[in-house]
């Protein structure tokens, strides 16, 4: 009897295996498939500001430094002051310092405040760069309503010389119209857009040397 069973075990296991296996071959799986995340971008909500008095000069824009959790491409809620949630089912395309680092060199460009404005990968000369911070990067629910909050702490370095030519922290809230993700991610546009033109204004006023601004009545050269 015990040889019978053993027979009939092994045959058994046989046909679910090659049960199995026809599944599989067919594109059929016995086990459900994760739904994949929803991946979502940094889409400003308003065009860049042009700057009046552009630099001649190449610009740099490192990605920022990030500490945990920042520096993942979790969409990110602070429900209370000691503690960090992620949105399920959704992230950034990206890493977020990567996400910010992108909408600020798109923004920069756009602006013509630079002669050319290119990322840490490229490996093109620059006579400028810039350093920033990412120190917040989520969704907060005070008592006044959902919001989203961004803060970038910013330094603009000379090259050459290796010079600090100005610092600032800029902290964005932007309120959102509700507490989905998709309302969140909506208002971290409006951030976006908001931090990107505080970002251009203190750029451009920094104390840049003499030879990286424009002669009086000369044109500066366009942006390619």
């Amino acid at each position: 009897n015990h040889e019978g069973d053993g027979t009939v075990t092994l045959r058994s296991i046989r046909n679910l295996t090659l049960l199995l296996g026809a599944a599989f071959a067919s594109g059929c799986t016995v086990f459900p498939n994760p739904e994949p995340p929803r991946v979502m971008d940094l889409a400003v909500v308003q065009a860049a500001p042009t700057a009046e008095q552009p630099v001649q000069a190449s610009l740099r824009v490192d990605t920022p430094y990030a500490s945990e959790p920042f520096n993942g491409s979790l969409i990110l809620a602070k429900p209370t002051h000691q503690e960090f949630r992620a949105y399920e089912g959704t992230r950034w395309r990206d890493s977020a310092p990567v996400v910010v680092r992108d909408m600020l060199v798109s923004s920069l460009r756009q602006s013509g405040a630079y002669a050319n404005v290119i990322t840490d990968t490229n490996p093109a000369q620059a006579e400028l760069t810039l350093v920033t911070e990412l120190s917040a990067f989520h969704s907060e629910t005070p008592e006044s309503g959902p919001q989203v909050v961004i803060e970038l702490h910013l330094q603009m370095i000379h090259n050459r010389s290796r010079a600090r030519l100005c610092t600032r922290s800029v902290r964005v809230v932007a309120p959102a119209s509700g507490t989905s993700v998709d309302q969140i991610v909506e208002a971290f546009g409006t951030a976006g857009s908001n931090l990107a033109a505080r970002v251009i204004e203190w750029a451009t006023t920094c104390d840049y040397p003499s030879d990286l601004r424009p002669s009086p009545g000369i044109d500066p050269p366009k942006q390619p």
